[in-house]
């Protein structure tokens, strides 16, 4: 058994993350996991891929919902549900669904901020997207994540990986939910099912990498690390891999909560 480390929501997609001490477990991720993001003209998602200076957005995650969000040399800008929820559509990779456009401060805020004409929409059902269904069940939902409901990362792979590179890395390029500590290097290409705590998740796929980990995730910067090394030591066909896509064994209206800490038991291997 092993343990897990620690938590991360990314409430904006591709914003910073915020590090917690135990989260809710819903059926499409954990609570308030990318349920905001920011999207073009076209209504095609805009991320730290093409816009790096979204690593430099901290959010805070208030009590009653709303949230705080702050950038070098920009105000502070709050944000909220709007009462009236207006409908539009968007696109997330090659899903298309409907969200709720956000208030105009915030298309204004981060258009002021990356120099581009953006609108920043919110997941306000958060039941309307599903998982790729190669890997996934019908009945299984996602927000607007990449992919799936929880990206698992651990300590030992992170490890093994800093060792054949020149400087180390620190666990944030990889942006992941759950971190497990413990485990040797790369043990977790092996998972199928593991419980946390209370929650069974299905390993349904690993993570594919892209330059967003090359990003720093304070100041925005990019280098070619790690996926120079990815490519040398983690290439699976034309795929650079770091970490396993979850999703957790939960039906529709009910919810778990993890705890940093909580055991991890491998219950499923290949």
């Amino acid at each position: 058994m092993h343990h897990l480390a620690s938590l991360h929501v990314y409430p904006i997609k591709s914003a910073r993350g915020i590090d917690l001490s135990e989260a809710v477990v819903k059926p499409w991720g954990l609570a308030d996991d990318r349920r905001w993001m920011l999207v073009d003209e076209t209504g095609r998602f805009v991320s730290q891929r093409k816009q790096p200076l979204l690593a430099t957005v901290t959010v805070r995650q208030e009590a009653d919902g709303r949230l705080a969000v702050s950038a070098p040399s920009m105000d502070e800008l709050w944000i909220e549900p709007t009462a009236e929820v207006r409908l539009v559509p968007v696109t997330v990779w090659n899903d298309e669904l409907e969200a709720a456009i956000g208030p105009d401060d915030a298309h204004t805020w981060f258009g002021k901020l990356l120099g581009i004409d953006v609108r920043l929409v919110h997941l306000d059902d958060p039941t309307r997207r599903t998982p790729d269904q190669r890997f996934a069940d019908a009945s299984d939902r996602v927000s607007f994540a990449d992919g799936f409901p929880l990206l698992l990362t651990t300590t030992g792979s992170l490890e093994a990986l800093n060792t054949v590179m020149d400087s180390p890395l620190p666990m944030n390029r990889f942006r992941p939910n759950v971190v497990i500590d413990g485990p040797e290097g790369w043990a977790e290409d092996n998972w199928r099912r593991v419980r946390i705590g209370d929650v069974i998740f299905r390993v349904v796929k690993p993570c594919s990498r892209c330059v967003i980990t090359t990003t720093d995730q304070h100041t925005g910067a990019r280098g070619p690390e790690p996926l120079k090394s990815l490519g040398r030591h983690r290439r699976f066909g034309n795929k650079l891999i770091f970490g396993q896509n979850l999703i957790p064994e939960l039906s529709p209206n009910t919810k778990a909560i993890l705890h940093v800490g909580a055991l991890v038991e491998v219950l499923e291997t290949n």
